[in-house]
């Protein structure tokens, strides 16, 4: 299969072209967003995929957004991070770190007692979950233009932390409507000075943390997710094939590692014909790596590599409820049944107790 054939990411090489996407767990330690101790032997287990993307890291406290979800701006998440990372490669594993910041999907509650901010003073529908359960999503402050400096310097030395922890690389969370999306789309950017407006100025911010990480782990180390379709939490823009078509065109420009496009559509809203299929146009735009992520299955995903459509597939719940998913590829045996009862919570239950292939 040349979805399990070796693929060079770089300097980096990759045993198989199958990448554990990055999700959410919600098993930090509460208060402090240290990753749980059971994460490096989560993580370990799954050091079979090409490369191991972690679950959303905040790149400080104001950009937390759920309970229970790790940071990387502390000296005991580096630490605790440092765990995984050894963890992963003891395993022969390779693993980058997810960086994070939500912007406008928080609340009051979830960072001690701050709003949230945005590009806009636009409130996102949905909830924020909080310790004292769901609560509706406030209308956030929109941060002003000598603000944002503090932002990039804040991915900067998250960056600097990830390397410090042992990663083999970052990838930017630009998708799902949190910070960096809420830049770039026109939906939740209505700023007038020179990060909105124009595509090239609603991307300026992205652009610019992007450098700033290329500056600490050179470009090939770096990914940036995206998620075009991506409806919830209020998402939308008005011209979805230009905007990203222009990131993907200047990410290409910069040479980072991968381009990572969630193809799958979230949230109310189905996106117009036009736009359902933007992977080949930003692959014609982007030309390096491409990861794709939506709903593949071991004949689909091969179908893509074989045709030449991607690079690399990503695989969510389907690494999460197999440990061994590769190997499970490689003789098609049956998988494990997901518990989605599980996903957010249950600490060891549903998290570290799937089982294996017999040796």
């Amino acid at each position: 299969m040349k979805l399990l054939s070796a693929y060079h990411l770089g300097s980096l090489r990759l045993p198989n072209r199958t990448v554990m996407a990055p999700m959410t767990r919600a098993r930090a330690i509460d208060g402090d967003d240290v990753p749980h101790p059971q994460a490096s032997l989560y993580y370990s287990q799954r050091a079979g995929a090409g490369l191991i993307i972690t679950e959303g890291s905040q790149i400080s406290r104001r950009g937390a957004g759920y309970i229970r979800t790790p940071g990387i701006y502390s000296p005991k998440q580096i630490e605790a991070w440092s765990d995984v990372c050894r963890s992963v490669h003891s395993a022969g594993g390779r693993i980058f770190l997810q960086l994070w910041h939500v912007g406008r999907v928080s609340h009051p509650d979830v960072i001690d007692g701050e709003m949230p901010v945005a590009p806009s003073a636009i409130a996102a529908e949905g909830e924020a979950f909080t310790r004292a359960g769901p609560k509706k999503l406030p209308v956030p402050r929109a941060l002003e233009t000598h603000e944002l400096s503090g932002i990039v310097t804040e991915f900067e030395n998250a960056a600097w932390n990830a390397k410090a922890a042992g990663f083999d690389g970052v990838e930017l969370h630009g998708a799902n409507g949190y910070l960096l999306d809420q830049f770039l789309r026109d939906g939740s950017n209505h700023r007038q000075d020179a990060y909105g407006g124009s595509v090239e100025n609603r991307a300026r911010l992205p652009l610019e943390i992007t450098e700033a990480v290329i500056g600490v782990w050179g470009a090939e180390r770096v990914g940036y997710r995206i998620s075009p379709h991506f409806s919830a939490y209020s998402m939308s823009d008005s011209n979805p094939a230009n905007t990203f078509s222009y990131l993907a065109a200047a990410l290409s420009a910069l040479r980072i590692g991968y381009l990572h496009v969630v193809e799958a559509v979230a949230g109310p809203a189905v996106p117009p014909p036009e736009v359902q299929r933007l992977t080949p146009v930003l692959r014609a735009k982007f030309s390096g790596t491409l990861m794709v992520n939506g709903g593949y299955d071991a004949v689909t995903a091969e179908r893509v590599c074989l045709e030449g459509r991607a690079d690399l597939i990503s695989f969510g719940v389907p690494f999460l409820a197999n440990p061994d998913l590769p190997a499970r590829f490689a003789v098609s045996a049956d998988l494990n049944t997901p518990d989605a009862s599980t996903f957010y919570q249950g600490e060891a239950r549903g998290y570290i107790d799937y089982p294996s292939l017999p040796a």
